[in-house]
């Protein structure tokens, strides 16, 4: 029978478990989720990576669910086995069950089992798993009171078996920024390296001097524990920046692993060496070959980049499933259905140094840039209709991958035109995301290569000035059109001819000249009628409103922009009319309907909001503000002008690359400052630029409530940032963390790491005790629930500031 290893006075048996040695750091939510899943199913697997915790994991759960399993909760460590026939006697041996009927037989264990109440955990069964499987499938039917937890970088596959995809520790958000020390100690990884740290040097802390290099070390190691513990002991030898500097060669630093585990947990190659033992040779070249990508891949790219030379197309679906499974490709699902995999860039280091040669790698690099010089013509071929989303979020979703492809295009001999097409192509994904300046300097390569056909010099020639202005650059803007006039008249091309004309007309109209811009847009019109291209034609038909208006010429303005109007509708385009919606609400604003402006420059705002389109959503929000000035809001006006501030600044697009509409900025600002007074619009345009992007855009549009006014979370007081109170009050909602994200347009797995920094603070343990604490918070007028909503919160503001309201 199983033997009493810590046998308590009502005959419990708590099993055999090893004591923590060093702390426990994070994990809470996958804690919670382990435990749930325990509770309902009697097999559970965690699963992922070498190096990411799943051991520690798992004792960390057995820990806790410790006094619900009557006869104990048992390790059994399978790293160390040799062969399968071992795994039994083994098992036998951990669970201390003396009977030599146990040596080899599954069944005769499993009798063993019968009538225990035992939580049973296997550790490490990669290498022995077609038995693992048995022995378990054997033992949870024979005994229906034991329970199995699994570590293993793939899965039993056995019926019932649920699997946790053990992710690594959270790292601090990029998207937010570092914003102060308390906050990037919050993510695990930081914490995990800095108590490590504290282990070898008890004095270190993060700090406002060492902050960003700690945060790019954990980066660089993929917040994975084993690199993070292994790089912390390298502290004694090397200051933080020293060692981030080092680990280009981290295979060769991170060898110092504690003598007291086996072999390969010692080193970070050896670990990941184990897990590429454990591959098929077609795993092992798939691995190699997709190491190629700089970014997440999806299927598509792998059969393109990576078949052929040993591998045949139809096989790689299944070779990316296999390693999947062993957890060297991590699985991300989009929300368009599309599955994409990602790999860890330890793990993708590894594989590229296993590529055979030079030679090899230069053939992946080409196939890899010839991929995606495909993909971005696709892209562009595809950018008016209704496939556009789809193509916009493809695109951002790629933007490393594209990245390393056009890096290689323009530093590889006999590649240079292919970097011209590619950087040309990609026109709309620099506008549409952050990548303004990223743009222009592709396309400042483009043309200093003086590659392809004078054609493609053409296009990059026009794409470049449109960048240019945007970021309100019109000297540069002046020289691109003068040199692309010359090259059109030269070569006698009359699409070139028109481009140009049009983006004369953008120039003329950012220097205040309407009327000269109307004569240019005019002149490139019918030629873009003439062409098919509903691209230009759309560009050009917006561009005309936009200068009609500022003429005061109403009845013009209408017509273009209808027309612009029909023609997206006609294609099923999204993001040209979002745009022309925001002009003609515009136009309407200007003539005082300030009811349908509002609905076409809110519907605008919505569009641009699906296409993760930043630019466009500043734009509009910056209309917003102008209505509300004209509504005498002066407080919601200047919030609204202090959400655009920051981002002008974000995206590198300051407004007057828009012309004209920079007089209407500086006549609200004018109204608003002159209404509010200096201290009360400062205070309210700060708190705009406060507001957090997904907060903002929610803001503009009504939707929900407004940022918290006077409480703890927005005043600093209480124990919670401005985005934790955000979500705090979404948890109280009863939204789910996959619905949080969308919502505020953030990661998933951001959204959970800050639920884990809400209940840390709060000393919670569940999300329940968040919405109570929500609710009490808003009952006392001094929390995350607090503050104002809607039109009646912005009319309380108004008179508190002094102002009319109408």
């Amino acid at each position: 029978m199983m033997a009493a290893s810590k046998q308590t006075s009502r005959g419990r048996n708590d099993g055999k478990l090893p004591a923590e040695v060093t702390s426990f750091v994070g994990r809470r939510h996958e804690v919670a989720e382990v435990r749930q899943l325990l509770s309902a199913s009697r097999m559970v697997t965690l699963t992922g990576t070498g190096g990411v915790g799943k051991t520690r994991l798992a004792l960390r759960v057995g820990q806790e669910v410790r006094r619900a399993f009557r006869d104990g909760v048992w390790l059994v460590e399978l790293a160390a086995l040799t062969c399968p026939s071992s795994l039994v006697p083994a098992v036998a041996e951990a669970l201390e069950i003396r009977d030599d009927c146990t040596a080899s037989r599954p069944a005769a264990l499993a009798e063993r089992l019968r009538g225990k109440q035992a939580l049973i955990i296997l550790d490490n069964c990669e290498h022995v798993l077609d038995s693992c499987a048995v022995l378990v499938e054997t033992v949870l039917r024979s005994a229906p009171e034991v329970r199995v937890l699994a570590t293993s970088r793939q899965p039993l596959a056995i019926p019932g078996e649920q699997t946790v995809a053990v992710p690594p520790l959270s790292l601090p958000c990029q998207q937010d920024g570092i914003r102060s020390v308390k906050e990037l100690t919050q993510a695990e990884a930081v914490r995990l390296f800095t108590e490590r740290a504290r282990a070898v040097i008890p004095s270190f802390a993060v700090t406002d001097g060492n902050g960003e290099v700690v945060c790019g070390i954990v980066r660089r190691l993929d917040g994975l524990p084993l690199a993070i513990e292994l790089a912390a002991v390298r502290l004694r030898a090397l200051s933080p920046r020293q060692l981030l500097d080092r680990l280009d060669d981290r295979f060769r630093l991170l060898n110092g692993g504690s003598k007291a585990v086996l072999p390969r947990h010692r080193t970070l190659q050896a670990l990941i060496d184990w897990s590429y033992a454990l591959c098929s040779d077609k795993e092992r070249l798939l691995w190699q070959r997709a190491s190629v990508f700089a970014g997440c891949l999806d299927l598509e790219a792998a059969e393109a980049v990576c078949c052929g030379d040993g591998i045949a197309r139809e096989e790689v679906i299944d070779l990316v499933i296999g390693l999947v499974d062993k957890s060297v490709l991590m699985r991300e699902d989009l929300c368009e259905g599309v599955v994409r995999y990602r790999m860890l860039d330890t793990v993708r280091a590894f594989g590229w140094e296993r590529v055979e040669s030079d030679r090899g790698r230069e053939a992946l690099r080409a196939r890899h840039g010839g991929y995606y010089r495909r993909l971005a013509a696709r892209a562009r071929a595809n950018m008016f209709g209704p496939e556009q989303l789809v193509w916009f979020r493809r695109l951002q979703g790629e933007h490393t991958n594209l990245r390393a492809a056009l890096e290689w295009s323009f530093t590889t001999a006999g590649q240079g035109r292919d970097g011209v097409l590619l950087a040309t192509d990609l026109l709309y994904h620099w506008i549409t995301s952050y990548y303004l300046a990223e743009g222009r300097y592709w396309l400042g390569r483009a043309l200093e290569s003086q590659a392809g056909q004078p054609a493609d010099r053409g296009r990059a020639l026009w794409a470049a000035t449109w960048l240019a202005l945007l970021q309100g650059d019109v000297q540069a803007a002046y020289a691109l059109l003068e040199e692309g006039h010359r090259l059109a008249e030269r070569l006698e091309d009359e699409p070139l001819l028109a481009y140009m004309r049009m983006y004369s007309g953008m120039v003329a109209m950012w220097d205040g000249r309407s009327g000269e811009a109307i004569a240019r847009y005019r002149q490139a019109l019918p030629r873009f009628r003439s062409m098919g291209d509903p691209v230009p034609l759309a560009l050009g038909l917006l561009r005309l409103a936009l200068a009609h208006s500022n003429q005061g010429e109403a009845e013009q303005a209408v017509a273009a922009a209808e027309e612009g109007l029909a023609l997206c509708e006609a294609g099923q385009d999204r993001w040209h009319r979002s745009y022309t919606m925001m002009v003609l609400g515009i136009e309407l604003w200007r003539q005082g309907d300030l009811e349908r402006a509002t609905e076409l420059e809110r519907r605008s705002l919505d569009v641009n909001r699906s296409l993760g389109d930043v630019l466009g959503e500043a734009i509009t929000i910056e209309v917003l503000a102008w209505i509300a000035g004209s509504r005498r809001q002066y407080q919601r006006a200047a919030r609204l002008l202090g959400v655009v501030t920051g981002v002008w600044g974000m995206v590198g697009a300051p407004l007057s690359g828009y012309g004209h509409l920079a007089e209407y900025h500086d006549a609200c600002v004018r109204r608003a400052r002159e209404a509010l007074g200096c201290a009360a619009y400062e205070a309210a345009l700060r708190r705009g630029a406060g507001m957090e992007r997904g907060e903002a855009v929610a803001y503009a549009l009504r939707e929900g409530r407004a940022a918290p006014r006077g409480g703890a979370a927005d005043s600093g007081a209480g124990p919670l940032t401005r985005r934790e109170a955000q979500i705090a009050r979404l948890v109280a909602q009863g939204m789910t963390n996959k619905e949080i994200a969308a919502s505020l347009v953030i990661a998933q797995r951001t959204a959970e790491g800050h639920i884990e920094h809400i209940l840390t603070k709060l000393g919670f343990t569940s999300r329940a005790q968040i919405a109570v604490w929500v609710g009490e918070q808003g009952r006392a007028g001094a929390g995350p629930d607090s503050g104002d909503s809607g039109d009646s919160g912005d009319a309380v503001e108004e008179r508190r500031a002094g102002g009319a309201v109408s």
